[in-house]
């Protein structure tokens, strides 16, 4: 999937190991995700399995964020399905500090969201963000996520539970970049 004109969403290749590195060094990134948090080899290849994995049992989308001119990866994104037969998903996304700043991440929440919404028709998104992380936030309401409240002591990261602040669209929310969300 094209998430502008300079970033792809493409699954996860082996190749893609050197991106894995970079996130395992970062502070946060292994604390929220499945991101190795002690970088080798066979890690990051157990990583790109378990992306595949979720692809192939129906668990989640998960892509790579890949710049199109170097064909480099900074980041991924992934749709999760685990409270579909409820009628939601959530969305969750890492960049590395070399991808971050280019408005990466916001071209790939977007693409992802209007792909969930429109082609797949999922009633409701939610994203799970951690109150401090402004940036993150400002992203997810530029790309017409709503802050609907704070859940306490919601999510464990590292050795301590989090609250996290809970963003949410609807599939009949309006328009997401300009184009209808609803396939009526």
């Amino acid at each position: 999937m094209s998430a502008g004109p300079d970033f792809v969403l493409r699954p996860w290749e082996m190749s893609d190991l050197p991106v894995i590195r970079e996130a395992a060094q970062d502070p946060y990134i292994p604390l929220i995700t499945t991101v190795p948090s002690r970088y080798s080899d066979r890690a990051a290849e157990e990583f790109v399995r378990r992306q595949w994995d979720r692809a192939a049992t129906g668990a989640g989308y998960p892509f790579a964020i890949v710049r199109s001119r170097d064909r480099r990866p900074v980041g991924a994104i992934g749709l999760w399905l685990r409270d579909l037969p409820e009628g939601r998903a959530s969305i969750g996304y890492w960049m590395v500090p070399y991808g971050r700043g280019q408005g990466v991440t916001r071209a790939a929440l977007r693409t992802v969201t209007g792909w969930a919404l429109r082609d797949l028709g999922i009633p409701r998104l939610q994203l799970f963000i951690e109150p401090w992380n402004t940036a993150s936030a400002r992203i997810a309401v530029d790309v017409g996520y709503r802050h609907e409240g704070l859940l306490r002591g919601w999510q464990q990261v590292g050795d301590e539970r989090r609250d996290m602040a809970v963003y949410g669209l609807l599939n009949s929310d309006g328009p997401v970049d300009g184009r209808a969300v609803a396939s009526n």
